[in-house]
């Protein structure tokens, strides 16, 4: 397929549907379970019955249509039918919060909002009175309460159900012959086709302004990296106004794959990956840590012979594939390399370990692979930082699990590991149209292998925040290049290595600079700590907070014979605190890598779990502030005698 400057998404949707119009395109959940499949040819239809229910209603080009609603079938067809007609989407999900809602709405000034339900159309018109210009909200689900139908007619908006929208715009599409099918071929590249409004790790959402150029031009490359056939299927499990979920459709799309939509929840995910077998699994790392536990604490649980068959072959599949990654230069390199110096010092201890590998593949990873289907190809994870411990353990296993980056500024791809020739612990190298630089502090370029400010430049960069100049400004450096804020170095064949965030960068009160991720992934690997967060800004000493892994810990006072009456009063038992300072001492040390600075000097046990918009973003990234102000009296009291 050709991405030239007159193509659009919609464009590309259509090139697909005449090409492969019998192919499944959408895996629709229904109830029961089941999946009810969608043809690409019915899928563009509808899309083109939806743009003509718009230009029915009035919708102009470049108009802003709110789209408030998480992953579904539907979600295609409006977002369809919205650029079709050159107007231009503001997606937000459905744990968006009134705040959210209000910002994003009003900043856009947006008079027609597609809800998903009906929790979602209440929270609209409740805010009418700060959305002046809502005038009509459509809904995916027929299941409007009567008091919310009263609430809408009393706020003067007017309410339409999406099937029976559709319905109509069929009927225009009759009487107006050709006319949505000719505001689609009136598109161009450059044209907006999105505003997504950051999550806000910061604090400050920005409407991102994206063009259909900044997400095709990405499709030039991908699937010669992240490769379907037609018909080939891939898991749907995440927010879909997300741009990372929303590109991983297009990736599926231009090449006729097929999307399944499933949930990013353990029972009903692995459940679908054995009923619908899919070639690809996009996703968050945080899915794959699901994954990695549920096998790792079905094997404790299962104790005796079997966990100790499984941790040994384990181990011993993480050294083999370790002899393998350097013999064949499969790890990232930062200097040159001397790939017959590591084939000579390892070739026979890999030869003579290979049929261990081979009998732990046998009897105990071949199960573990089963649970992902019998076509599985693939997980790509992006959205997050993947820990080195999940990483090593699916390649030991053989299971290919590629990690990608980018954000939500460049649409948002900036590189990916290759499924089929990927290099461990890296991103993979920018893709085509993408240019990419490291640079110092002082904007300097630096070398290969020095750690620096990544910085991008290409046909996938934004057009701007909407409204607000000022903060676009300040997005570029003097010579056009977006500043990514993340840390990165690159090897010696372009792959990019990511280090960290340059504001999470902890500066402590003696100087040291540090940063908190390495750490924090590092903790996350004790069977007892479900995630970290790292504190210590301006301060002598690190300090943690620690989310307990509440059915560890219990096992853990169980077998150990430790009595308490509730589980707060677990938590404060001192066998208990000695066991995690055991733990925090043990993984953050000299002997893994860490200097002395950054060893943690004080930690708190929480038994909240973190939840999206609370205290993750909806990448499930750590958003520190609203930590640092959720926590301020546990953090202020771990300093309290500093």
């Amino acid at each position: 397929m050709i991405f030239d400057d007159t193509m659009t998404v919609p464009k590309m949707i259509k090139k697909t549907a005449e090409e492969y119009p019998e192919v499944i395109a959408q895996y629709k959940r229904v109830k029961g379970a089941d999946f009810q499949p969608i043809l690409y040819r019915e899928m563009f239809q509808l899309g083109l019955d939806f743009g003509a229910a718009l230009l029915n209603l009035g919708v102009k080009r470049e108009q802003p249509i709110g789209l408030i609603s998480d992953n579904r079938a539907e979600w295609q067809h409006a977002d369809l039918g919205i650029m079709a007609i050159g107007a231009v989407d503001v997606p937000r999900g459905c744990d968006a919060t009134l705040i959210d809602l209000e910002k994003i709405l009003s900043i856009t000034e947006t008079e027609i909002v597609i809800a998903e339900n009906n929790s979602q159309v209440n929270k609209l018109v409740s805010l009418k009175e700060k959305l002046s210009a809502l005038k009509t909200i459509i809904y995916f689900e027929n299941d409007l309460k009567d008091d919310v139908k009263a609430a809408a007619e009393a706020a003067k908006i007017t309410l339409y159900y999406f099937q029976d929208l559709l319905k109509e715009g069929k009927k225009w599409r009759i009487e107006h012959q050709g006319e949505v099918e000719a505001e689609l071929e009136k598109g161009k590249g450059d044209n907006l086709a999105t505003i997504i409004f950051t999550s806000g790790t910061t604090g400050t959402p920005k409407g991102v302004m994206l063009s259909h150029k900044n997400f095709l031009k990405q499709l030039d490359e991908i699937p010669e990296r992240i490769y379907l056939n037609p018909g080939d299927k891939a898991l749907s499990v995440l927010p879909i106004w997300h741009v990372f979920e929303r590109e991983v459709e297009y990736v599926i799309m231009c090449q006729a794959g097929s999307i399944v939509y499933s949930k990013p929840v353990g029972s009903i995910l692995l459940a679908d990956m054995k009923k619908m077998n899919p070639h690809l699994l996009p996703a968050v790392p945080r899915v794959f840590e699901a994954v990695y536990d549920g096998v790792t604490k079905k094997m404790r649980k299962a104790g005796g012979i079997v966990n100790d068959m499984f941790n040994f072959f384990v181990g011993a599949a993480i050294v083999h594939k370790r002899m393998q990654r350097k013999m064949f230069n499969k790890n990232p390199s930062f200097t040159r390399y001397h790939g017959v110096f590591w084939t000579i010092l390892f070739f026979i201890p890999w030869l003579l370990m290979w049929p261990v590998y081979w009998l732990g593949d046998l009897i105990v990873f071949r199960k573990i692979k089963v649970m992902l289907g019998k076509n599985f190809r693939a997980g790509i994870a992006g959205g997050g930082a993947l820990s080195p411990q999940i990483d090593e353990f699916f390649w030991a296993l053989g299971i290919k699990l590629v990690e990608g980056y980018g954000m939500t500024e460049t649409a948002p791809i900036i590189s990916v590991r290759p499924i089929a020739a990927p290099i461990f612990g890296t991103i993979g190298s920018p893709i085509r149209n993408v240019k990419v630089r490291v640079v110092d502090p002082d904007g300097y370029v630096l070398e290969r292998g020095k750690e620096g400010e990544l910085q991008i430049k290409g046909d996938t960069v934004m057009k701007g925040y909407y409204k607000n100049p000022e903060k676009t400004a300040e997005a570029f450096t003097v010579d056009g290049w977006l500043h990514t804020g993340d840390l990165a170095v690159m090897t010696i064949h372009d792959e990019l290595k990511i280090k960290g965030r340059i504001k999470d960068t902890i500066v402590l009160s003696g100087g040291e600079n540090l940063e908190p991720l390495p750490i924090e992934m590092k903790l996350a690997e004790s069977r007892y700590i479900k995630q970290a967060v790292v504190v210590g800004q301006d301060k002598r000493f690190l300090a943690c907070l620690v989310l307990v892994d509440e059915d560890e810990i219990k096992n853990y006072a169980d077998e150990n014979g430790i009595q308490y009456e509730s589980y707060e009063g677990l938590l404060e038992n001192e066998h208990v605190l000695k066991l995690y300072d055991s733990e925090i001492n043990g993984l953050i040390s000299a002997k893994n890598g860490f200097k002395t600075f950054e060893r943690i000097a004080k930690f708190h046990l929480i038994t909240k779990q973190f939840e999206v918009g609370v205290e993750l973003s909806a990448k499930q990234e750590i958003m520190r502030f609203r930590i640092n102000d959720i926590y301020k009296n546990e953090i202020a009291a771990m300093y309290s005698e500093e």
